[in-house]
């Protein structure tokens, strides 16, 4: 059986609040949780979880109770206007929730304005213990692991590093070659989900299928396996699975159950010959 450490990623459990994100993480098993400080979108649901608020409290008594750890949290965007100083607060409250990684996107076209700023990033959250990492997604200014793996290059940073998301890696086209050539030290942990083997051909369809409808690991059709073996092997899996239609009819813990007793079965299947 796998002794590889699984979190739950926010995206998967959306509807729940951070406490209950915490308590379903463990009640289904998993080792850490992954919160959304700061929404992905403007239409998603704002939670009041940065700075000494009632929330955050709640949060905190939620981890001692439970035993999770806090692996990441989310998310802070690298735009052409952005003052990363303005993320200090953010970065406070990640730390005192236990967080080991801040996720980073790059929504700049400039890409030694985005190294630069990461950079900045990486200072002002080394003396929380934090790693701002950045996740490559193809519809952003840092499309897929080559260019993503220039900016964090360019960032000379040893507190950064990249998050790969299947999803993501597969729909830009990378190649498990190159990922496996990149330095080890630039992965804390990697993102897990499967999806179907067919690309979407427009920006509407890869948006919808990355924010609200994944597959269980193993019931799509991304090469997981080169994946995995592309990367070190005791890395934290972050299983961020947003189900859409499924939410409809099965409850946050039902779902966290059934993609960790999934996800283990798989890596189980992957490392059988280790």
């Amino acid at each position: 059986m796998s002794t590889r450490k699984l979190s739950l990623s926010a995206l998967t459990v959306l509807e729940l609040t951070p406490p209950q994100m915490v308590e379903c993480a463990a009640k289904a098993g998993y080792d850490y949780v992954g919160l959304r400080l700061l929404p992905a979108t403007d239409t998603e649901v704002r939670h009041d979880i940065i700075g000494d608020t009632p929330l955050v409290r709640e949060t905190l008594a939620a981890l001692k109770d439970t035993g999770i750890g806090v692996l990441d949290t989310e998310i802070l965007r690298l735009k052409p206007d952005t003052d990363v100083t303005a993320y200090e607060p953010m970065l406070a409250t990640a730390a005192e929730l236990g967080a080991r990684y801040v996720l980073v996107a790059g929504n700049d076209p400039d890409e030694s304005r985005t190294a630069e700023r990461l950079a900045q990033l990486c200072d002002l959250a080394r003396p929380y213990g934090l790693s701002p990492s950045l996740e490559p997604m193809p519809w952003t200014d840092a499309k897929d692991i080559v260019q993503a793996a220039r900016i964090v290059k360019a960032a000379e940073r040893n507190n950064t590093g990249l998050i790969i998301d299947p999803l993501h890696f597969d729909r830009a086209g990378s190649s498990t070659q190159t990922l496996s050539e990149l330095p080890r030290e630039y992965f804390g942990y990697v993102q897990f989900c499967d999806a179907p083997a067919e690309r979407p051909t427009d920006l509407e369809t890869l948006l919808f299928q990355a924010r609200c409808e994944r597959m269980i690991p193993g019931e799509g059709g991304i090469d997981l396996a080169g994946i995995l073996h592309a990367l070190p092997e005791d890395l934290p899996l972050s299983l961020e699975i947003p189900t859409q239609q499924w939410a409809k009819t099965a409850s946050a813990l039902e779902r966290a159950k059934r993609m960790r007793e999934a996800t283990l079965a798989l890596l189980d299947e992957v490392y059988a010959g280790h």
